[in-house]
């Protein structure tokens, strides 16, 4: 069967972490997929990690992208651009306990969904472990978007976030910094009316390894879509701007 799906996971020596993931992929999900490990440099822990164990993740296809930049933004961009599938996620490397709701995803992407949200904040949805001020933060992101802004998805700040490939194809991103590309996604998406689901996950506070989401290095770039998103219910803004043959975006 056409692979369906391609799961990009940046990583940054993730080697502790990487088996366990793609263990939990090869196990649990049924849709035809390929995992793009995306990476910026040759002495990263997750590469041999992977190399030396295939039985781990017995069945599932894994291939490695190299990152010709540095950073979170750069791995994820490098996998989008190497993905074909008509699919995209863009998938945690320490999260080997929501492997299960892939298949779900997948399904409503092909019932017309644009973009499936991995939500922590609605109900079989959790976020546990969370430093103090991260959770604020995130917390009160998520529900004013939601109540005020009228995003429709109790998660949006959340990276992990499926695709169709008309999103990946299609929408400019203007981003360059951490994950903000997947809320610049969102609400672009949203601009334009195309539809947004999203479905009940887990998150933990990871147990080995550092994560790379900076909340106040990346908070003024978060705050540029936040304002696009109350722009977008209030101001009534024409989508005409969003997509890549367009002309450069006007900030809102």
């Amino acid at each position: 069967m056409d692979r369906q799906l391609d799961i990009v996971i940046p990583v940054y020596n993730e080697g502790p972490n990487i088996l366990a993931t793609l263990g939990a992929l090869a196990r649990q999900l049924k849709t035809p997929s390929r995992v793009l490990i995306c990476y910026d440099f040759e002495e990263d822990n997750t590469l041999p990690a992977v190399r030396d164990a295939p039985r781990a993740y017995a069945g599932l296809e894994a291939a490695f992208v190299r990152n010709p930049g540095r950073g979170a933004h750069a791995a994820v961009m490098a996998g989008f651009a190497a993905s074909t599938a008509p699919i995209v996620v863009m998938y945690p490397a320490d999260d080997d306990f929501n492997a299960g709701i892939l298949d779900g995803m997948v399904g409503l992407v092909r019932n017309g969904c644009d973009i499936v949200c991995a939500s922590r904040f609605m109900a079989g949805g959790t976020m546990q472990g969370c430093p103090w001020l991260k959770a604020v933060l995130v917390r009160t992101a998520a529900f004013t978007l939601h109540h005020f802004a009228a995003l429709p998805t109790r998660d949006p700040t959340s990276g992990f976030r499926m695709f169709s490939r008309r999103v990946i194809d299609q929408i400019r991103i203007e981003s360059d910094q951490g994950f903000c590309y997947s809320i610049e996604l969102l609400v672009k998406v949203h601009r334009l009316g195309w539809r947004i689901a999203e479905v009940p996950a887990l998150w933990y506070e990871r147990q080995h390894g550092a994560s790379r989401f900076r909340v106040l290095k990346w908070l003024p770039a978060y705050l540029r879509w936040f304002r696009y998103a109350f722009a977008t219910t209030y101001l009534r803004r024409p989508p005409e701007t969003v997509l890549m043959q367009s002309k450069p975006a006007q900030r809102a």
